[in-house]
């Protein structure tokens, strides 16, 4: 997969969330993980880092937004639920991205919501745990990223034609129903 993410929170005080969260960005892969302004110690969430993420993940903690530093052209999306913000399936993830969720029982603050170049919502009533939002923002940035095959139509895992084109291009068989596919389609694949 092309770029790198990075993903943290701001304002966290309950050592499980961060903990949690810095395990499962571990699993997809994150590049590094931080904090701003955390009210906890990085060593007190490892109950529920079993993967001990901080051993194989760099990890920043900004003592405030005005000293958050990211990688040049890293892009800053935050996730927050707002009316004005993408919806997640509706938005394209950047390249390269740091995302920023907000504390736990709060939002993010507004001058944080300024310095994001993009702002994203997860399409729900309301708010789930931190460690869980993070979750569903980097299984989509994967999904999403064009490291898998596309969905079948119909209900069921990819046939064997779709399956190659998560290790190249798709195989076009004689009889098979991608043999007169659409040139927008093998065009897309293709790329």
């Amino acid at each position: 997969m092309r770029g790198y993410f990075g993903i943290g929170i701001h304002g966290v005080n309950k050592p499980f969330n961060i903990g949690n969260l810095y395990r499962t960005a571990h699993a997809f892969g994150a590049s590094f993980v931080y904090t701003v302004d955390a009210k906890y110690s990085k060593n007190k969430g490892h109950k529920t880092d079993t993967s001990k993420a901080l051993e194989h993940t760099p990890f920043y903690a900004f003592p405030s937004l005005d000293e958050m530093v990211l990688p040049q052209g890293c892009q800053l999306v935050g996730v927050e639920l707002t009316e004005d913000s993408i919806e997640l399936p509706s938005f394209r993830h950047p390249t390269n991205a740091a995302y920023i969720l907000g504390p736990e029982r709060s939002s993010l603050p507004h001058t944080t919501l300024e310095r994001c170049d993009h702002v994203i919502k997860i399409p729900m009533k309301f708010c789930v745990n931190v460690g869980v939002a993070g979750a569903l923002v980097m299984y989509d940035r994967v999904q999403s990223m064009g490291r898998f095959a596309p969905r079948p139509v119909r209900a069921g895992g990819p046939t064997e034609e779709l399956a190659a084109h998560s290790h190249g291009s798709p195989i076009f068989r004689k009889g098979s129903p991608f043999e007169e596919a659409p040139p927008s389609v093998a065009q897309k694949w293709d790329e």
